[in-house]
């Protein structure tokens, strides 16, 4: 089944947000890394079979101007909640990987009872009681990319055995702007597990079994703080899971997606 793709720009809190679609059914709102993420992929096409992908790119991160006011990932939130209902996408279920977990989670303390499914995946967002989130500040951009995989094989498959100029740049895009809104304290906010504990949504947290990037002690206090929280592992990935492992991470969503 080939999947049709389109972008389009989208006005959300006095800014513009560059939206891809694609496929159909019921509605799911993928929130990108901080890496930014490849304009197709196999686990983008693996739920598009099934239903409306709907893929905002975080403002700042590249395709998406970067609005001066924006200092905050709970900023980024608000901007998302604003272009949910400019889409009229109230009951679409919530997908974020990395950065864009930690934005889904703080997604859902300002609507607790009416967000309706969340799915994190290796989500930022709360400080790990064992460990630390990884700083990408001490290693190159390629080499932070290299670092959330289980297979650095992986890497040159998806962006080459010597990436482009264009995606440097991107790079160089998506980590000034992390820094910008998540830089001290880095990638997480101490209130967060607390505002959790009023979101009712059922949620499915998902993290690599390898993932250097998070550890796995966050999705452990997400799933405590979380009242209505499932936990599963995908094996033989990294931090980035929708690159490593398509399939397995969208066979493990799609039960949960379909499920009341």
């Amino acid at each position: 089944m080939t999947i049709q793709w389109t972008s389009s720009v989208v006005p959300a809190c006095g800014t513009d947000v560059v939206v891809t679609r694609g496929g159909a059914g019921s509605p799911v709102i993928i929130l990108h890394r901080d890496i930014g993420t490849p304009e197709h992929l196999a686990f983008y096409d693996a739920l598009a079979a099934k239903h409306e992908v709907i893929i905002p790119n975080h403002p700042g991160f590249g395709a998406s101007i970067r609005p001066d006011w924006v200092r905050a990932t709970r900023d980024l939130a608000v901007v998302y909640r604003a272009l949910i209902g400019t889409l009229g996408l109230q009951s679409a279920t919530l997908i974020g990987l990395g950065f864009g977990g930690w934005i889904a989670a703080e997604m859902a303390t300002f609507a607790p009872h009416d967000t309706k499914k969340l799915v994190l995946a290796g989500a930022m967002g709360i400080k790990p009681p064992e460990g630390d989130i990884f700083d990408q500040a001490l290693v190159s951009y390629i080499e932070y990319v290299k670092e959330g995989l289980h297979d650095v094989a992986v890497f040159d498959r998806i962006y080459g055995a010597r990436p482009s100029s264009e995606q440097l740049v991107l790079w160089d895009l998506c980590r000034e702007m992390s820094f910008r809104v998540a830089w001290k304290p880095y990638m997480f906010n101490a209130a967060l597990p607390e505002l959790l504990r009023g979101v009712q949504a059922k949620t499915l947290i998902v993290w690599g079994d390898d993932d250097r990037i998070v550890p796995t002690s966050a999705g452990a206090v997400y799933a405590a703080s979380l009242p209505n929280a499932t936990r599963t592992t995908i094996a033989n990935a990294g931090h980035l899971i929708e690159l490593e492992q398509p399939d397995a991470f969208a066979q493990a969503i799609l039960p949960f997606l379909a499920s009341a």
